[in-house]
């Protein structure tokens, strides 16, 4: 495990498994909730991707990223898929009761955001910040409004890896020498393709974690009847975010609503209207036959179905913000890491919001230190 200046790794015991979690060194334990930020990984990958950002943030701030399991140095424990993500939610809370944090501002990567939005819906959140989430109604299979376009979720979940991409996690392969390498995937669906960091060799690393084992990634599959001939399974990653496994829109009616950031990038392949990993868009590109058509299998409207729930989030009272960084890809944060970090310090209220319109000067002051 490639740590940063500054960063250490320690292994939490929980009944469940054992997790990894990374922390910088010199963060106080007794920092209270309003200064905690909780970091939590996406779908291949670990914890190792957010260390700049554990660089970045202020010294005041305790800040803390957890290994889901079966990613980075976490037990490769099997995945339930029929509790949605609640596995991986459920992991994340008995690791801040070890580490005798109540409650925090929690923030989510991709499938990592809908993590985050079933922990808010079970356990209290001081805030949540959504980078490039994975729609509150599962990754396909759904129309705009959010309802299932088949009962067995036909075209989700573990069936929809591309099984080289899989043989090359299991050989941790590191070239470039297919599209389906980790490396590759990197380049051409992480990030857009000006991105350039002395980092590479670590997010492939962090990749390279993902466990393979049965119940872990992708997850199992099943035969249908409906276009395109399988559906979703009851274990593992990806059939987590089944649509009939994982709705999280139940956010919209939270007593107590904490304040939403959600950021994305323009740019976003994955996460998208139009995503390259949603089979029904595949289908429509021409990239699957025999696709039925849009009155059967239309694509997700992932971005879009996002925005109409957190609209009613904050038809209802919440706050909301949305920062959709221009020409960026499926990780702002590695790609826009300044917009970022502020981005996150104003939505946990370490900094003020600006003022519209903005005031004839302004000071801000730093502490050397940071």
């Amino acid at each position: 495990m490639t740590l940063f200046d500054g960063i250490s790794a320690r292994t939490v015991e929980i009944p469940r498994l054992s997790v990894n979690v990374l922390e910088r060194v010199g963060d106080d334990s007794a920092t209270p909730p309003d200064r905690t930020v909780v970091l939590i990984h996406g779908n291949v990958s670990s914890a190792l991707f957010w260390q700049e950002t554990m660089q970045d943030l202020p010294t005041d701030i305790r800040v803390i990223a957890i290994d889901l399991r079966g990613y980075g140095g976490t037990e490769h424990a099997p995945i339930d898929a029929t509790r949605g993500v609640r596995d991986f939610s459920d992991d994340v809370h008995a690791t801040l009761e070890e580490l005798g944090i109540t409650t925090a501002h929690l923030v989510g990567w991709s499938m990592g955001a809908g993590v985050a939005m079933q922990y808010a819906l079970d356990h209290p959140v001081l805030s949540l910040t959504l980078e490039a989430p994975i729609s509150p109604y599962g990754f396909g299979g759904t129309r705009r409004d959010g309802s299932r376009l088949t009962d067995d979720d036909a075209g989700c979940g573990g069936g929809t890896v591309n099984q080289d991409f899989v043989q090359r996690l299991i050989d941790h392969d590191t070239t470039t020498e297919a599209p389906t390498s980790p490396r590759s995937v990197f380049r051409s669906q992480y990030v857009t393709a000006d991105y350039r960091t002395e980092h590479e060799d670590v997010w492939v690393e962090s990749m390279l974690t993902t466990s393979t084992a049965t119940g872990n990634y992708p997850g199992d599959a099943v035969s249908s009847d409906n276009w395109p001939g399988f559906a979703a399974g009851t274990i593992g990653v990806l059939n987590t975010m089944a649509p009939g496994n994982f709705d999280v829109s139940g956010i919209v009616a939270l007593a107590e609503k904490p304040p939403i950031l959600w950021i994305r990038g323009t740019a976003d392949p994955i996460v998208s209207d139009a995503s390259l990993y949603d089979y029904n868009n595949l289908g429509k590109l021409g990239f699957v036959p025999d696709w039925p058509g849009d009155e059967v299998a239309p694509p997700q409207e992932m971005v879009s179905q996002t925005r109409d729930v957190l609209a009613r989030y904050a038809a209802a009272g919440g706050e909301v913000k949305e920062v959709a960084l221009e020409g960026v890809g499926h990780a702002p944060h590695l790609e826009r890491p300044a917009e970022f970090r502020h981005a996150l310090l104003e939505a946990i209220g370490y900094v003020g919001h600006p003022h519209d319109p903005a005031p004839p000067t302004e000071a801000i002051i730093l502490r050397s230190s940071d």
